[in-house]
């Protein structure tokens, strides 16, 4: 099987504008290709993990990724996908983020002379000239087909600023650049970026003769894996500052039983002929595949032996076992307690489970919260600070998967 139908037989692949092409140049190691990031935050994101992994099996078959950062393009906001203004970052916050991305790509591509490369849009964005790129490259776009495109569509009833407006443009000069100055021949990004891709493809082909290889390929599930990036509790970060190896283990651990199958056959590099002998799997079976998936992505984020250690954490609790040494855990400190006790709503809100106290109050009103096993019915439940000492603990719980160990 070649990386290309290895790619179609895990689902990752919805568009694309020159199949033929697309295929000598991925299955002979010649795809030189880029994905953006825009560092709005400070730690990449499980929405960002499919591209990921799709520049790691690419560039396991020989090509060479370009991980984009978007400097640049950052500091004017992506409208796809969203219903509103995008908060305008500064520059210091963009630089800060794009640091951290660099950081956390390296666990996933092999970065230095020869290989990977990692580039900030910033660097020639910033100083382009504002009328030579109207006249360079404005005058290749139509302003008609870029206000019928999907991600301008969206948002033209609540209002798209001029800024946003730009947004294509800019992300079509990327592939353009990265072209010339790397011979970058090939762009990936997900279904929502289709508009933009096309616009980077047309412009180099414009601008260059049709003869230019400029190729675009969607990833199927990527608007889907931007969702995967949030739960109730926040979003889950590839940072284990943010979002602990246990707490990104029980993510994946508790996905549905419908997503379980489709999550290890695009996200982890076991073997599809292992893969395949899943899809009969049903009932109890559907949780090994999901502790499968948990410890396989734990593994590639966060190391094996961070893996092994949320595995054993999960399974003990879900076995009533001793060991929550590697459960998350929130250390109190005299501070937290008043005449010697705790109350619930402080504990949620201090163990990160809750953003508020009023969201903690709303918890414990709907009966999502208990402690060591048992469901809290009152505000005022507290825990008494001796229960706490010397090595005490309790375990709270909110819904059916969130598991935190209080201590002091």
């Amino acid at each position: 099987m070649t990386i290309y139908d290895e790619l179609v037989a895990r689902g990752l692949i919805a568009q694309v504008t020159d199949e033929k092409e697309i295929k000598e140049l991925i299955n002979n190691g010649k795809a030189v290709f880029y994905i953006g990031f825009d560092p709005t935050a400070d730690s990449l994101h499980v929405g960002h993990f499919m591209a990921l992994c799709l520049m790691k099996r690419l560039q396991m078959a020989g090509n060479k990724p370009i991980a984009l950062l978007g400097g640049g393009t950052g500091m004017i906001g992506d409208p796809s996908g969203r219903s509103d203004l995008r908060q305008v970052l500064t520059k210091e916050t963009i630089e800060h983020n794009v640091e951290c991305f660099k950081k956390q790509m390296s666990r996933f591509i092999e970065f230095g002379e020869g290989k990977a490369m990692m580039i900030n849009n910033a660097d020639w964005l910033l100083d382009l000239n504002y009328v030579d790129v109207l006249r360079e490259v404005g005058a290749c776009f139509s302003v008609n087909n870029m206000l019928r495109a999907e991600c301008y569509k969206q948002r033209m009833e609540k209002g798209l600023s001029f800024l946003e407006f730009n947004y294509m443009i800019m992300q079509s000069y990327d592939f353009y650049h990265l072209y010339k100055e790397y011979g970058c021949n090939m762009q990936f990004g997900g279904d929502d970026q289709w508009s933009n891709m096309l616009g980077g493809t047309e412009l180099i082909r414009k601008k260059l003769g049709k003869d230019a290889y400029a190729m675009t390929i969607t990833l199927l599930l990527n608007s889907e894996g931007k969702k995967m990036g949030k739960t109730a509790s926040g979003a889950v970060w590839l940072d284990p500052e943010k979002t602990s190896p246990y707490e990104f283990y029980q993510y994946w651990r508790n996905v549905s039983d419908a997503d379980v199958l489709k999550c290890i056959r695009m996200l982890t590099f076991l073997p599809l002929e292992e893969i395949d002998e899943m899809d009969s799997w049903e009932g109890s079976q559907l949780n090994k595949a999901k502790e499968i998936l948990g410890f396989e992505l734990t593994k590639l984020v966060h190391g094996e032996e961070e893996a092994v250690k949320a595995q054993e954490a999960a399974r003990a609790l879900f076995s009533n076992g001793a060991n929550t040494d590697n459960m998350p855990t929130t250390v109190l400190s005299d501070e937290d307690f008043v005449d010697g006790k705790v109350g619930i709503i402080d504990i949620l809100v201090k163990a990160g489970l809750a953003k508020s106290r009023g969201e903690a109050r709303r918890l414990v009103e709907q009966g999502g919260v208990s402690l060591d096993d048992q469901k809290v019915t009152s505000i005022d439940t507290g825990v008494e600070e001796e229960n706490l000492a010397d090595g005490g603990f309790v375990i709270v719980k909110k819904g059916k998967k969130a598991f935190h160990k209080i201590t002091k």
